[in-house]
């Protein structure tokens, strides 16, 4: 399987773009699960970079006069320099992994990918679309917003990926203002009724078709059914089961396409005995060639 001997883990512990207070814990958790120890035990090099430096909200004022995003500039401050810490990783021939942290990160880390791998695809994993922008998003909150920044409707005039190459995978609670921009741009979404209608792994085959032979996994633990992760800060019923979830993982390693992962959305303020962060850890060494046999 041609994926690379080493990784770098680069925590972003931020939860600005978040509505609920506590992912910026998550990296912590997951390190806590053993995740270094688990990514040896698969046979990778690992890096553990340590985090990114981020404000905290106390700190910081609220969203600036006529914009009601929630904190925009620290936000986007820390997305360059996760994109910058992330493609150093790239020049040095390491996969990176960023623990999140809010999904509002993937605007930095996804950059770096596409970036370093010109035309790559992205395996999106959500309850939710992202794909807010300030006209339609309902709370502010940038995490909600992500997608739209990569697809340069917000923030940036110049789109970082290409919708033809793009799945998002696991949705079932998407906004009105989200389901008009995703239907005209193209972005092939599976929500759970496609899940649930054609089985897991038929829906990631095609899924690793369309995004061709390099891609992107960002993961927010919000697509899995709250009963196996209690630990996140937007739960929604009816989403992954355990065993969908690596069954996906597991094909998308097989495949040898992941150029890079996110894992974000862990809340341990929420979680029951870390059971979600041990769960991200084993969903990553999925991601990464772990195997049963």
């Amino acid at each position: 399987m041609p994926l690379k001997p080493k990784v770098t883990v680069i925590g972003a512990p931020m939860d600005l773009g978040a509505g609920r207070r506590g992912v910026d814990m998550g990296p912590s958790a997951i390190r806590y699960a053993m995740l270094q120890k688990r990514l040896e035990s698969v046979g990778l090099d690992v890096l553990d970079a340590g985090n990114l430096e981020v404000p905290v909200v106390e700190s910081l004022p609220g969203p600036a006069p006529g914009s009601k995003l929630k904190f925009e500039t620290e936000i986007l401050d820390v997305c360059k320099r996760l994109e910058s810490v992330c493609y150093d990783s790239f020049e040095q021939g390491r996969l990176p992994v960023v623990l999140g942290g809010d999904h509002s990160l993937a605007i930095g880390s996804i950059r770096a990918a596409i970036r370093a791998n010109p035309g790559a695809g992205l395996l999106y994993f959500d309850a939710h679309g992202d794909c807010n922008t300030e006209k339609t998003t309902p709370s502010g909150n940038i995490h909600g917003m992500s997608l739209a920044a990569l697809l340069g409707l917000q923030f940036f005039s110049q789109a970082a990926i290409e919708p033809q190459r793009t799945a998002l995978i696991g949705l079932r609670s998407v906004d009105q203002g989200e389901k008009k921009l995703l239907r005209d741009l193209g972005v092939t979404v599976y929500t759970m009724h496609e899940i649930d209608r054609y089985g897991m792994g038929p829906v990631v085959e095609e899924a690793l078709r369309m995004v061709g032979p390099k891609a992107h996994l960002s993961f927010d633990l919000d697509c899995l059914d709250p009963d196996i992760a209690p630990g996140v800060g937007t739960p929604v019923k009816g989403g992954l089961s355990y065993r969908e979830a690596f069954l996906a993982l597991e094909l998308i390693a097989e495949a040898g396409v992941v150029t890079s992962v996110d894992m974000v959305e862990l809340n341990p303020i929420l979680d029951q005995k870390n059971a979600t962060g041990e769960l991200a850890v084993s969903l990553i060494a999925a991601a990464l060639g772990e195997r049963i046999l």
